[in-house]
């Protein structure tokens, strides 16, 4: 026990133990775990005091009962302060310590959630520049794919542009070698034309000094005859003897003779490249017979209004089949589908699936161009000179056909009405009347002077081609029929069935006969007279290449000729029905069309590879 006036054991080691800090510094350590624990001890280190500090129940009694010698030590007492007064301000100390203890507390939960916060945030980010490093090393490799795959190009690029110049270069040469052919080729034709040319002129000398003996022998006979009595009869042998006669006296001039028998001075048929023909008497009554019949056809429309539709048009007596090439053109920028003569044979037509019509002048031996008809709304598919020769009228791919005058560059009129491809497009015997075929099941007529449809034919078959008689109309379709119809009529008149699709159909000039050609490789002669199929021409080899090859009598009716899939010409003598032969030339690819001009001294081929073909 403690002696009054002592200091207490326990207040000497708070006395002596060190010094708190203060609020203030407690507040600038920043909520670091190191200064709360020292706090935290702090706090019990004054609990532990401020028990030991608490008067025991003996000390608790009053002051009242203190000695004098106790009123001695008084003063000392102001010095040492009371135990009560050393535990209010260690409690008021012990407040403020919680005070801050709590407030670092909050500080400490505060920056623990930043710190979160932010760890977060950083672990986001790195994240981020992990994938964005991942992407920049794949678009570098990419990079150094590209820059591989530019240099491979560009060495490529060199090897090719290498090559090109090589084959330039060839092409210059083969270009060089071409045109030296070329004047080769023309130098070889020259020779050839002059060599001919002096052939004609000692054949023409030969027949010249034939045909003078022949006129001596005769003049020698008129005399012989001249003096003898000749009494006359009426009589019709006699009358047919002596144009008999007369008739085996008629020489055309313009071809050289070929001697067959002295005996019976029978005449070969000559070819083309000969110059004369002698005509037999049924020949000449045939002939004539014929032209009178032509002209009086034509010289009268449907509607029985006479018109002058035609210009002069060359005679053919007798032709032969082609056998060489006079001239070979690329006329078309691609294939070419039609080709029509007109009624003089100079001027040739051909349209192709470029739009264009192209005008020749057929000028010793050449295809010369004379004009281009432009307008034309789709592939021509179908060409066709009016009798008069000066309008031209085609069909085409846009549902249309177009007709354009000779002369102008221009379409003049468009028909238009069908619904479909027009496939073919026919003047009728007057140059104001026309037919069309199309592949929407129909053929109209058309009044050309109004640019009208006079009449609309519906049928149950595609039409690929038509002609026109005096008052019929043929037309021929897909489902392998040949049908009739009656311009004066609304029905079909008559059906032939043919075995495939009928590609053309081509009329003689006598209208006596129709020859077609359909898609099982044959070609048909139709006599109209009877209305049956009078023969049927085949050959090993020959093929229709398409849906519009179109085949042609000879102007005489004597041949039959087509283009086949392979480039080459057949040709079918119609008498006999053999074969006459084929031609092999400059076609390589299949031929869509011929032409056989009415004088008989060309024929014209087109095909697909832009080529048209003068043969002689």
């Amino acid at each position: 026990m403690n002696r009054p006036g002592s200091v207490p054991t326990g207040l000497g080691e708070a006395a002596e133990s060190p010094r708190l800090p203060s609020p203030h510094i407690a507040a600038d350590s920043n909520g670091s775990p190191d200064v709360d624990n020292h706090l935290l001890e702090k706090a019990e280190l004054l609990a532990r005091i401020s028990e030991k500090l608490q008067p025991e129940p003996n000390d608790a009694t009053p002051a009242m009962h203190q000695g004098p010698w106790e009123e001695e030590l008084e003063p000392d007492s102001d010095q040492v302060p009371s135990p009560t007064t050393l535990r209010m301000k260690w409690q008021e100390e012990e407040e403020g310590l919680r005070l801050v203890c709590g407030e670092m507390a909050y500080q400490v939960v505060e920056k623990s959630a930043a710190l979160g916060a932010l760890e977060s945030t950083l672990e986001e980010r790195q994240s981020r520049l992990a994938a964005l490093e991942a992407r920049v090393a794949q678009l570098q490799e990419a990079r150094a794919q590209q820059t591989r795959h530019l240099d491979a190009q560009r060495a490529l690029n060199v090897a090719q542009r290498a090559a090109y110049e090589a084959l330039r270069a060839q092409a210059g040469l083969q270009e060089a070698a071409l045109r030296r052919h070329e004047e080769e080729a023309r130098d070889l034709l020259e020779w050839l034309v002059q060599r001919k040319a002096r052939a004609a002129a000692e054949r023409n000398l030969r027949n010249e000094r034939h045909e003078r003996a022949k006129q001596a022998r005769m003049s020698l006979e008129l005399k012989k005859a001249a003096k003898r009595t000749v009494s006359i009869s009426e009589s019709p042998n006699t009358v047919g003897d002596g144009i008999r006669e007369m008739a085996e006296t008629v020489t055309l001039t313009a071809e050289p003779l070929s001697l067959e028998t002295e005996a019976g001075e029978k005449w070969k048929r000559p070819f083309r490249s000969a110059s004369a023909t002698s005509l037999t008497l049924s020949r000449c009554v045939d002939v004539v017979k014929g032209l009178l019949d032509f002209k009086k056809r034509r010289g009268h429309s449907v509607g029985g209004a006479p018109e002058q539709r035609y210009q002069s048009i060359p005679v053919c007596v007798a032709v032969q089949p082609p056998t060489q090439v006079q001239d070979v053109l690329n006329a078309h920028l691609s294939e070419v589908n039609a080709v029509c003569f007109g009624p003089n044979s100079s001027l040739l037509a051909t349209g192709g699936a470029d739009r264009f019509i192209h005008l020749w002048n057929v000028v010793g031996g050449r295809l010369e161009a004379n004009q281009t008809l432009e307008g034309a709304g789709g592939s021509i598919t179908s060409v066709d000179f009016d009798p008069s020769g000066s309008q031209i009228l085609a069909a085409t791919y846009n549902q249309a056909a177009q007709l354009w005058k000779v002369g102008e560059a221009q379409s003049k009129e468009t028909l238009s009405g069908h619904t479909d491809k027009v496939t073919a497009a026919k003047f009728k015997l007057t140059r104001h009347q026309a037919v069309t075929g199309s592949r929407d099941r129909t053929v109209k007529e058309w009044d050309l002077g109004r640019a009208y449809c006079s009449r609309t034919i519906n049928v149950l078959s595609y039409c690929n081609d038509v002609v026109c008689g005096d008052h019929v109309i043929i037309s021929g379709h897909n489902d392998q029929k040949i049908r009739f119809w009656d311009s004066r009529g609304p029905c079909c008149t008559q059906v032939i069935p043919v075995q495939g699709r009928v590609t053309s159909l081509n009329l003689s000039h006598d209208q006596l006969h129709l020859l077609s050609c359909s898609r099982d490789n044959t070609l048909k002669v139709i006599d109209l007279r009877v209305s049956n199929i009078r023969q049927v021409f085949r050959a090993d080899g020959f093929k229709c290449g398409s849906d519009w090859t179109k085949a042609v009598f000879s102007p005489d009716r004597s041949y039959a000729l087509a283009g086949s899939w392979d480039g080459a010409l057949y040709v079918w003598d119609v008498d006999t029905g053999k074969l006459e032969g084929s031609l092999r030339g400059p076609h390589c690819t299949a031929v869509n069309a011929v032409a056989w001009c009415y004088s008989g001294s060309h024929v014209v081929s087109v095909d697909q590879a832009r080529k048209v073909v003068l043969w002689h």
